[in-house]
């Protein structure tokens, strides 16, 4: 049996075609865990109504950032990085949540390679159950149906690990290293939103955000600095204030030079190349923000594939000396 370790990266996944859209749309809607369309029975018809109602506008968002997310070849590339980081004794493996590799294909790529200890990573740096518990849900779920050996293990979430900290840190500078008055910028923390019924009910997803946005003020002493929140949908109250109503305020409030840091995303997908990069862009011109930029998302950054790394590390030790 091969005694190296799997490690199992779980992200979201986005759409890899135009005609991707509407069946990507369909698994995220179906998700019980993020959204409860009436009872069970009827959520599936309830999501692909959703899905085909709403494909078109998302098709044409994608259309503007090359047709396709780019959420699976970043993935792949922290993916290579983390396991060449990690040395000869780990694989790294993606397993998406809406869309391919499921979790299901790398679970029968890791078996493939004769591997039974697993650890799963999320790259979710704010625990919800929307996000991370979701992904830890659809992963029991196949493993029980899977009917295999697998010895896992699961990371929560690293909101508040020094090393993303100094990671994000790093993006911040990189960004405001690009206008002519730094210490005239003010700085925009926007987080993916979350019903506020989430919240309600006991996620601890806005007090690690808030905590996050905390730690990382600490190495920027004095800068002024916002939290808000993006990518909200439908009727029900959520996470405010929006990022967009407190883009309008800061340019009323006659802030000229902002910098958008997109703190619950490890990569560029459609919330920041698009949300963030287009919509975001095109109203801070419209309320008189001359100067709006974006931090640079981790990606592949050295210090962001540190901590991954430290995470999986300090994983494998506590299971060998529990």
């Amino acid at each position: 049996m091969n005694e190296k370790t799997a490690v199992l990266l779980l992200q979201m996944g986005g759409p890899d075609s135009l005609d991707a859209v509407e069946p990507f749309l369909l698994n995220l809607f179906s998700d019980r865990d993020i959204i409860r369309l009436g009872p069970a029975f009827l959520q599936p018809v309830v999501a692909r109504w959703i899905a085909r109602r709403r494909a078109p506008k998302v098709e044409s968002q994608y259309q503007r950032i090359g047709g396709r997310s780019p959420i699976r070849d970043l993935t792949e590339a922290q993916a290579r990085a983390l396991e060449k980081r990690l040395g000869g004794g780990f694989r790294c493996f993606v397993a998406m949540r809406y869309w391919r590799p499921s979790i299901l294909e790398a679970l029968a790529a890791v078996k493939n390679e004769g591997l039974t200890r697993v650890i799963s990573l999320p790259l979710y740096p704010h625990y919800s159950r929307a996000t991370t518990g979701s992904a830890f849900n659809e992963l029991r779920r196949v493993l029980a149906l899977s009917g295999t050996g697998f010895e896992v293990s699961f990371i929560e979430d690293f909101h508040d690990r020094p090393l993303y900290i100094d990671a994000l840190a790093q993006r911040i500078a990189e960004g405001i290293a690009g206008f002519d008055e730094p210490d005239d910028v003010t700085l925009l923390f926007s987080a993916h939103s979350l019903p506020v019924s989430f919240i309600e009910g006991g996620d601890p997803y806005l007090s690690r955000v808030k905590e996050t946005v905390r730690l990382v003020m600490g190495r920027l002493p004095g800068m002024r600095h916002e939290l808000a929140f993006q990518s909200k949908a439908g009727p029900v109250k959520w996470l405010a204030p929006s990022t967009e109503e407190t883009i309008e305020r800061l340019g009323r409030e006659g802030r000229r030079n902002l910098l958008v840091v997109p703190v619950s995303f490890v990569c560029d997908h459609i919330e920041t190349l698009y949300e963030i990069d287009v919509t975001c862009a095109a109203l801070a011109r419209e309320h008189g923000i001359g100067n709006f930029r974006r931090a640079p998302s981790l990606n592949d950054s050295p210090l962001f594939i540190d901590c991954l790394a430290a995470l999986v590390e300090g994983e494998a030790t506590s299971r060998c000396n529990p």
